[in-house]
């Protein structure tokens, strides 16, 4: 065997370690530096020591020290594992006014009565007057079900809301939030790490939507969903029955696993059975494209006519304050009559 052939399994197996180390070294240097205690010296201050021990571990295992680097960075990630199993979420936090409170619903036979609906009137991201309501609704006279997709950064990223119908004309939105508290900002990195809680709210289309187009000036747009009366039905008690339990247990928000968009997806596939696993499902902004295909939109319209005739920004802007908000923004969207 020539030197090279015998140094090639070494080689192979440093590199592995390697990767074994480096992967977890990441990781914990994000988990600590989003969720320990204290300003942002000690929290730099844990993630040096932590850089330091990691890089330790690797020095020993490319000084040929594999089994001694390997035990004890196991040692030391299995602490850090154990500190961040016991992280668990709260209700208690001072949280930011737009997720300060919680929906919640009761349910008698076909009257659905939601307590703190959400109808902020909005003047700017800083200057709003608070409104939290009760209100009841009929689900005999449940019409229709829109998705609201609000973009704010690229056509991958959005927001998605989903919007439920009735014969009177009253429209109620279901939005799954970060709550933040008062001195966080959103951050897509921090998701991954514990640093948000989940929420959900019901809101009118003048506070939510109207934050969006008329405030915050993102690119929104409306798509009627092509539902039978059940499986409405059945996804607004979904989300009362998410929000409630949300209301018992509280959870962390995952910019992947646990958003806006794969909440939907987990409802949708308890009412209707299969729905395919799509890349769509991570990239929120592709939702539309992952609905079209499934048949969830109207068949009739290509899915570029019904993302142009969908466009409610302009519209939004044009009946600013309205009365007639949600009629006037649905106005020329395929499969509204």
């Amino acid at each position: 065997m020539t030197p090279i052939t015998a140094t090639l399994p070494r080689i192979a197996g440093t590199a592995l370690a390697t990767f074994i180390v480096g992967f977890p070294a990441i990781w914990g240097g994000f988990a600590l530096w989003f969720q320990i205690s204290g300003g942002k010296a000690v929290k730099g201050l844990c993630v040096v020591l932590w850089g330091a021990f990691s890089l330790m571990m690797l020095i020993a295992l490319w000084q040929d020290r594999l089994g001694e680097g390997l035990v004890a960075f196991a040692v030391g990630l299995a602490a850090l594992l154990t500190w961040w199993t016991r992280l668990r979420p709260t209700h208690d936090g001072d949280w930011a006014d737009d997720v300060a409170q919680m929906t919640t619903g009761t349910v008698h036979g076909n009257r659905v009565t939601l307590h703190n609906v959400r109808n902020f009137v909005w003047r700017s991201n800083t200057d709003y007057t608070p409104r939290w309501e009760t209100r009841t609704y009929d689900l005999d006279r449940l019409r229709s079900v829109d998705m609201i997709m609000s973009y704010w950064r690229g056509p991958a990223i959005a927001h998605m809301l989903i919007s439920f119908g009735f014969d009177d004309g009253s429209q109620v939105v279901f939005s799954v939030e970060v709550r933040r508290r008062k001195i966080q900002l959103f951050s897509e990195i921090g998701g991954f790490f514990k640093e948000f809680e989940l929420s959900i709210i019901a809101a009118d289309e003048l506070d939510v939507i109207r934050l969006r187009t008329n405030v915050r000036g993102e690119s929104v747009y409306l798509y009627r969903l092509q539902l039978p009366t059940a499986a409405m039905r059945s996804l607004f008690l979904g989300y009362i029955g998410e929000a409630n339990n949300l209301d018992i247990a509280p959870r962390f928000y995952n910019t992947i696993t646990v958003n806006c968009t794969t909440l939907v997806y987990q409802m949708m596939k308890r009412i209707v059975g299969h729905l395919p696993l799509s890349y769509r499902l991570l990239f929120s902004g592709y939702m539309p494209e992952y609905v079209y295909s499934v048949r969830g939109l109207d068949r009739r319209c290509s899915l570029e006519e019904l993302r142009t005739r969908g466009f409610i920004t302009d519209r939004a802007k044009q009946c600013d304050r309205s009365a007639h908000f949600s009629a006037d923004i649905r106005k020329g969207i395929p499969g509204i009559d």
